[in-house]
């Protein structure tokens, strides 16, 4: 452990006051917590043979919640004193009222170490950092004369958080988070496009920085990029559909992910809302949602409110089993939480969140489901996406596609946006291929303001009519 280790409550704050204002605050409640956080982070940006982005940011402060029923009251700080916490107290204290509520068991104890608890941006010095992203330009402009513009980041932050319930529980996590990405814009008579590739996880910088590995990214952008170049105009209408393998989940993560979280589900807003052991998905389908992966950035050794992650099955063989909860949905609904409940920093109160959300392989080759598709888009890289919770409609565009006409894979298509509702899609599964893979770790997941970081994954997949957003054939 370093001597830098985040510890609270040896200097800035007493444990003991902080115990007692957190129980004055939550008396009559059902719930409460005090979240405490230090975060670090760093970002590099070298951009067209320079630096374009050099920051480092350091934050910390505190987060107060006292939870009654459906009401919570929530007063965060990043002033961490006595003071701070006693003037959080009373706005905590407005949702408690006169009380009347049964404090909540504490949730259970972990000794898991899902990731290393060192802090990576200490992990190569700042020279050797931009050393590299110098090198990553040179690397990529040489791969190819078609090279008009190299852009290279390295990210690294490291969030340290104490929980403190009511009863006296503390609960501590340290976690790293590392990335490295490479965008590569070619031209060729006169047409440019766009290649990228990213990667990284709780992980220090040490494997990131290696040149076998950015020197993969740098490769996989440029190939991106050179098939881009060919690309013809998307054909529009409903086609059947094969996703690939690892980051195209981020389709299953938006289209069904946000809707089986817990809240969404108990306000009746959700389009799986009241459908629990109900068959909602083609046979075979099986849906996880998994913060215990080693290394992962979905990972978290504890939740937010300082419940252990799980591996929680969402869709077992096409049924609706469960719904990824934090504390106060889970009672309410009068289930447990689920390890779920996640904040983008103590400035935010927490709720259900995804951690890792992928689908799990069938026995299917991927090269015959893509065999059987006989007039559609094959799909191996997306973009940006957007869906509505209460219909599950979604909108996703491709970054990398193909038309494939009776099976065989033909040119490159570009524009294509692939359009459905989640409930719909779900049901039409027709094929999951036996290569199930977690994406490289580059997903940020937003909600109701906040963002945290997220894993996806699932096997190549068919799904069978889906509107295709393209230009009209």
């Amino acid at each position: 452990m370093s001597e830098n280790t985040f510890r609270p409550f040896d200097n800035a704050l007493d444990r003991d006051v902080a115990l007692a204002h957190l129980r004055a605050a939550t008396i009559g409640a059902d719930d409460g917590e005090l979240f405490v956080e230090r975060k670090r982070a760093e970002g590099l940006v070298f951009d067209d043979g320079r630096v374009k982005t050099a920051s480092y940011d350091a934050s910390e402060g505190f987060g107060l919640r006292a939870v009654l029923g459906e009401v919570a009251g929530y007063a965060h700080s990043s002033e961490i004193s006595e003071a701070a916490l006693s003037r959080a107290v009373e706005t905590a204290r407005l949702a408690v009222g006169d009380g009347g509520g049964t404090l909540a068991d504490t949730p259970a104890r972990t000794n898991k170490r899902l990731y290393t608890d060192a802090d990576p941006i200490a992990g190569a010095e700042f020279p050797v950092k931009l050393e590299t992203l110098r090198q990553i330009d040179a690397f990529a402009r040489d791969l190819d004369p078609r090279v008009v513009q190299v852009s290279a980041t390295i990210a690294a932050s490291h969030q340290e958080v104490t929980i403190l319930r009511p009863d006296g529980t503390e609960v501590s996590d340290s976690r790293p988070m590392t990335r490295v990405s490479v965008s590569i814009i070619v031209e060729q008579n006169g047409r440019r496009e766009t290649g990228g590739a990213s990667g990284g996880g709780r992980i220090g910088l040490d494997g990131l920085l290696d040149p076998s590995d950015w020197q993969a990214k740098a490769r996989e952008a440029l190939r991106i990029a050179i098939v881009n170049l060919d690309a013809v105009p998307a054909p529009a209408g409903v086609m059947d559909v094969v996703l690939g393998p690892g980051w195209p989940g981020i389709l299953l993560h938006e289209a069904i992910g946000h809707g089986l979280e817990g809240d969404f589900n108990r306000k009746g807003s959700s389009a799986f809302a009241g459908l629990m052991g109900q068959q909602i998905a083609a046979k075979g389908v099986t849906v996880l949602d998994d913060g215990t992966i080693p290394d992962r950035r979905g990972s978290i050794t504890v939740d937010d409110e300082g419940t252990p992650s799980g591996k929680n099955v969402l869709i077992e063989d096409g049924v609706l089993v469960g719904y990824m909860q934090d504390r106060q949905n889970a009672r309410l609904m009068n289930v447990a939480p689920t390890g779920n409940g996640r904040r983008e920093s103590y400035a935010h109160a927490p709720m259900p969140r995804m951690t890792n959300t992928y689908m799990l392989g069938g026995e299917t080759d991927p090269a015959d489901i893509v065999a059987d598709l006989k007039d559609g888009i094959y799909a191996v890289g997306f973009g940006g996406g957007q869906v509505d919770i209460t219909n599950g409609k979604f909108v996703f565009s491709c970054t990398e596609a193909y038309r494939v006409e009776n099976g065989k894979v033909g040119a490159p298509v570009k524009g294509a946006t692939l359009i459905g509702d989640g409930a719909t899609a779900l049901k039409q599964i027709r094929a999951l291929g036996n290569d199930m893979a977690l994406d490289p770790g580059m997903g940020n997941c937003g909600k109701q303001g906040q963002w945290v970081p997220v894993g996806v994954g699932q096997p190549t997949v068919m799904i069978g009519g889906l509107t295709v957003g393209g230009s009209a054939t």
